[in-house]
């Protein structure tokens, strides 16, 4: 029994750390791009796919623009 629950929290724990280090990606994405990384890193802990898509989709702020 104690080894079960040991085996509960220590895949618990994993998974937690899994999710957070995925939701670095698209943050970073968009934060290279001039957006806000924090903004990006909320966005992606609640709907990571999605917030991926936008983070190459949107425009890049930090792009000198050619006049």
């Amino acid at each position: 029994m104690l080894v079960a629950s040991i085996g509960w929290w220590l895949g618990s724990i994993l998974f937690l750390i899994i999710w957070i280090a995925i939701a670095f990606w698209p943050a970073r994405v968009a934060g290279r791009k001039g957006h806000s990384f924090f903004g990006f890193f909320l966005f992606s802990l609640v709907f990571f796919p999605a917030a991926l898509i936008v983070a190459y989709l949107v425009q890049d702020r930090n792009a000198t623009a050619i006049a």
